[in-house]
């Protein structure tokens, strides 16, 4: 399926007068038109106050002549972003008649607003969030200092280079191997080196797991970790290296060992009581999917709404935001749903230079565009359609991402369409500030889903490349593997070079470095430009400036779009666009 001669629009700078358009400003909204297409009438149809209204584009003269061997025809309309969330579309006069294009592509019949363009007027995210490449950092498993620290009364001590972690069972969650924060500073310069700039640390106040998500206190660091001066500590380290420091915040739950939950719990009257979910004739509380550990925040009470963003604020700095566990379920209960009043609460004690990523493993899509969230980790708009395309043929897990039934297999046309899918029922700005994560603490590993160094590069190089926030997590780059969340938090192989496939590091190194590089794969647009069952190309347009990107899982169909001027990275020694594969080409395009 070749796209070249679509009409094309997407939320970028190309196409956007305004990125951070002020409520009532007006916008130059534009469309791309390659001649072939045959549009000679474009309507911009956006909805104000509720009631659609079109207004009428014209041709535009001066813009990029187009490329590939096509030649285009702009088209541009001023409209004006009326409402805090401003939805657009256009309609296109062609030969064969109209057609709609919107964020989803282009259509023949009548469809929902659900897929419309979005103009976004509430205070925009940080920008060096769109600049930034995302290394993720389990404190337990990563480095230790040295410093000697009796384990508490919960853990199971482990040896760094010698047990291997237990994937499932009452013991995963009490395995303590002794990495702290400190332990993180020395190895600052390896994670700088793969173009990252930002790292986040899962949850570092006390708690009784190794995971920390039973925050037993938000008042200090877990002094397992090093303590408060050992997270200062960290924090200067990377801002004197221009990095930045992300924390993870659980706002649906705490931990029972935390002081807010033996006040509610011990006294009926104690204030803490309308934090939680209490039945009032059994006495007992809400917990998360009925684990008793983790009792239920109750965003109906004005305490928590207090409470939460004052712990957020208080920790900014030294942290630079916030990833937020379990997003898609704080402040929703039966019947009460608080989510939106509760990330925008948690915005705004938030300094605007400060980040608010939300955890959510489905459609995020009705919790984006107000005026919480940034964005969200995208694992139903990235992660699932990747490992889908990309999986090796002896995976054998028993879920995909919490779908019953592992890992299914699906062609590139199926991997496209989740990809515009997902994309389409947020704002581009929602998109670009999300995170794309090819694993973390929660999944499998990518080297496991995709069983070769070949497919987990190809897999890189869409996460390279593709619009988003990169978020890589550590030892990944080492081609670490795991089968679940908890075998996938293997310790950092310092000092094991067995484990450390050093052909995949070189691949992280070169590709995060182009991404660094090249401001096209940072801010450029998107447009897809082929897609079969085992090959996907797309170009990054920004300005003055087009890369192409060619995914191939397998050899297939030469491509004609031209000699390149300049490649830039190609994972094999191979002609890509001969049909040669599996790989990943990324090529600067010939004039």
């Amino acid at each position: 399926m070749r796209f070249l001669d679509d009409p094309h629009h997407d939320g970028s700078s190309l196409y956007v007068s305004a990125q951070t358009p002020e409520l009532g400003a007006p916008v130059t909204v534009r469309v791309r038109a390659p001649r072939a297409a045959g549009v000679t009438g474009v309507l911009v149809r956006v909805v104000q106050d509720g009631e659609p209204r079109y207004v009428r584009a014209a041709t535009r003269t001066g813009g990029r002549t187009g490329g590939y061997g096509r030649t285009d025809v702009w088209w541009q309309a001023e409209i004006v972003a009326t409402n805090p969330v401003t939805r657009y579309r256009f309609l296109l006069s062609t030969p064969r008649g109209q057609r709609w294009l919107t964020a989803a592509g282009l259509a023949t019949h009548d469809l929902t607003d659900a897929s419309d363009f979005r103009l976004v007027c509430h205070d925009a995210p940080p920008a060096w969030l769109r600049d930034a490449i995302v290394y993720q950092i389990f404190p337990d498993r990563f480095g230790r200092s040295g410093a000697v620290r009796e384990p508490p009364f919960w853990a199971l001590p482990r040896r760094w280079d010698h047990d291997p972690v237990i994937p499932s069972g009452p013991a995963a969650a009490r395995q303590f191997y002794g990495g702290d924060l400190d332990g993180i500073i020395p190895h600052l310069d390896h994670v700088r080196s793969l173009g990252a700039d930002t790292v986040y640390l899962t949850p570092v106040f006390p708690a009784r797991s190794n995971h920390r998500y039973d925050a037993a206190a938000f008042d200090r660091i877990d002094p397992l970790l090093g303590g408060d001066q050992a997270l200062h500590r960290l924090a200067d380290a990377l801002h004197a290296r221009g990095m930045r420091l992300l924390g993870d915040i659980v706002t649906n739950h705490t931990g029972d060992a935390h002081a807010w939950f033996t006040a509610a719990r011990s006294d009926p009257h104690a204030p803490e009581r309308e934090m939680y979910h209490f039945d009032p004739d059994t006495g007992d509380y809400e917990a998360w999917w009925g684990v008793k550990s983790l009792p239920k925040l109750n965003w109906s009470g004005e305490l928590v709404r207090t409470r939460m963003p004052e712990v957020l604020a208080r920790w900014v700095p030294p942290f630079d935001g916030w990833r937020v566990d379990v997003a898609n379920m704080t402040g929703r209960r039966a019947a009460a749903d608080h989510t939106h009043e509760a990330a925008a609460l948690l915005r705004r004690a938030l300094p605007p230079t400060a980040a608010l990523i939300a955890e959510h493993n489905h459609d995020a899509s009705p919790d984006l565009d107000r005026d919480g969230w940034h964005g969200t980790m995208n694992y139903s708009g990235f992660t699932r359609p990747v490992w889908a395309w990309l999986r090796g043929d002896e995976l054998d897990l028993d879920h995909f991402l919490g779908v019953p039934g592992g890992v299914p297999r699906r062609d590139g046309l199926d991997t496209l369409a989740t990809f515009r899918s997902f994309a389409s029922h947020m704002s581009w700005r929602s998109y670009v500030h999300s995170w794309q994560l090819l694993d973390s603490h929660d999944t499998s590993r990518i080297r496991t889903v995709t069983g070769s160094r070949e497919r987990h590069l190809i897999a890189l190089g869409l996460q390279a490349t593709l619009p988003g926030t990169p978020m890589l997590f550590a030892g990944s780059e080492y081609g670490l593997t795991g089968v679940n969340g908890e075998h996938s938090r293997t310790p950092m192989p310092w000092n094991r070079p067995a484990d450390q496939d050093l052909a995949t590091l070189a691949g992280y190194r070169d590709l995060l470095g182009l991404r660094r590089a090249e401001p096209a794969l940072r801010h450029g647009g998107l447009r897809w430009l082929h897609a079969d069952a085992d090959c996907l190309v797309f170009a990054r347009e920004y300005e003055d400036e087009s890369l192409l990107v060619c995914a191939r899982r397998a050899p297939g169909t030469p491509l004609r779009l031209g000699a390149p001027a300049e490649v830039l990275y190609n994972s094999s020694d191979k002609d890509v666009l001969a049909g040669a594969g599996p790989a990943v080409l990324v090529w600067r395009p010939g004039r």
